[in-house]
């Protein structure tokens, strides 16, 4: 048997890598598992893939980010372990996959970071206090711009345009709550149920 046949056959939910609890994992771990599908503590790039599309995106922007995501990051949280094609990334280790150019706003662990998020509505927040305009995130992403960062820069605001794009009112303003939500991932859970519900809602619309 094959070793890409090995890994494909252990994807499973009772794998060991699996967190039980919700309640042990940090935010970057809370944020990366929703696109976990199997909650089996390894994210492939279908998963990924699924994940973007249960938000909302097409399917060329949600095939083209899962295969940008699982490339680029995959060997990052699997240090010590060989290289595979199919491109897996450990949930547990997502904080090794941070990247510069950022709002600090997750600690090295992954961990939630308070003040660091209210820095964000104190700093860049000019038109509305609980909300960033399209305009003010730009401004927010220059600012936090660290030097020859070319990947952070890329990543930041690959990250900004679509949480923007996905969660922005109709005003097109991106609320406090919404950026909070963002962070642990249960922004990605509100938008699948809503999108969800719209889905079922047309089917059943349909003679």
């Amino acid at each position: 048997m094959s070793h890409q046949a090995v890994e494909l056959l252990s994807v499973s939910p009772k794998s060991k890598g699996r967190k039980s609890d919700k309640k042990e994992m940090t935010a970057l771990e809370k944020h990366v598992s929703f696109f976990d599908r199997n909650k089996d503590g390894t994210v492939y790039p279908w998963e990924t893939y699924q994940g973007f599309r249960a938000l909302g995106t097409g399917r060329l922007l949600a095939a083209f980010v899962a295969i940008f995501i699982n490339m680029g990051l995959s060997q990052k949280t699997r240090p010590g372990k060989r290289f595979s094609p199919l491109f897996p990334i450990d949930v547990k280790n997502s904080h090794l996959c941070m990247h510069g150019s950022d709002t600090d706003v997750y600690d090295d662990d992954g961990r939630f970071v308070e003040s660091k998020f209210e820095e964000i509505f104190k700093k860049h927040a000019r038109t509305h206090k609980g909300a960033l305009t399209a305009e003010e995130i730009q401004k927010m992403l220059k600012t936090n711009r660290d030097p020859f960062d070319i990947t952070g820069w890329l990543s930041d605001y690959g990250e900004w345009k679509i949480l923007h794009t996905l969660a922005k009112d109709k005003n097109g303003l991106l609320s406090k709550d919404s950026v909070r939500d963002i962070y642990d991932g249960s922004l990605f859970e509100k938008l699948e149920k809503k999108n969800s519900s719209s889905s079922r809602g047309k089917k059943e619309k349909i003679p």
